[in-house]
Order: C-alpha cells, then structure tokens, then sequence
C-alpha cells in the first residue's frame, strides 16, 4: 500500500475528522470527514491536482454542511417532551415525582423540583422539604401536587 497516495491521505485525514467530531459537540465537522473522504474516492478514479482536490473538499463540505446538518442533527437530537421554559404542554407532567423543595403550606405556595427545575406548587397538606411528590394538575404556572405515600 503506498501511504503516500491522495485517496489514503484524504481517507486518512476524514478519518482524524470523524473521530474529532467524537468530542466537539455541534456536529459540524463530521461534514469535512465526509468531504474529505469523498476527494479520497475521486482521486482513487481520477488524476487530481492538489488545487483540484482542496477545491473539492472546501465546496463538498460546505454543501454538505448547509445541506445536511439539519436533517442530521434532528436524528441526533430527538423529541423534546415539554416546552418547561413557557409552561407549555405542562399536562405533560401530571402523574410525574417531584421533590418538595421549599415547605408547602396551604394555603400558601411551595416549590418542587421537577426535571431540574423549581416549580410553584400548592397543595391541600402540609408537605415538608425532601418530601416526594405527586403532580395531580396545574393552575397558570403552579402545580397542584399531593404526597406520595410510602409503601
């Protein structure tokens, strides 16, 4: 094999990009993996100048970039369950654990803590801090919650 061939080099260097793209989030470039390894098939068919093949790969890797990225990232990324930031689709959440975060007084609000994010909570019991909790509905922004009883 002679290591010194275009296609082994390009093959070699989408080889380095692919595994970069391992340990940098962003899934961009992944892309020039793919474009370096297409020059590495052409000049494997077709004598190419360096020239040549830097264009090739600069033009299939932007193409390939704006093009595909999307479509690729929405394979990786997959469905988002709930929108917590706005509140909606918070019905989502009715029968999910929480955890008592601030002491809920009735008729007073508490806090939860539920996904990583503290909520406004009532309840129509005392629940203590560390307690968990039940979601059983929503008023606005504030979650209706009840204890969960221990087993």
């Amino acid at each position: 094999m002679d290591w010194s061939h275009p296609a082994v080099i390009w093959f070699i260097i989408g080889l380095v990009l692919f595994i970069m793209e391992l340990g940098v989030p962003g899934l961009v470039i992944v892309f020039f993996g793919a474009g370096a390894w297409l020059v590495a098939l052409l000049s494997l068919v077709l004598p190419l100048s360096i020239d040549i093949q830097l264009l090739i790969f600069l033009i299939s890797s932007c193409l390939f970039l704006l093009s595909l990225r999307k479509y690729v990232s929405s394979l990786f990324s997959g469905r988002k369950k709930t929108e917590t930031s706005t509140g909606e689709n918070l019905e989502d959440f009715l029968g999910e654990k929480a955890v008592v975060v601030q002491k809920i007084l009735p008729p007073n609000k508490g806090k939860v803590e539920l996904h990583g994010t503290n909520w406004n909570a009532t309840s129509d019991s005392e629940i203590f801090d560390g307690s968990l909790v039940e979601i059983i509905g929503k008023e606005g922004l504030t979650l209706k919650v009840k204890p969960v009883l221990k087993n």
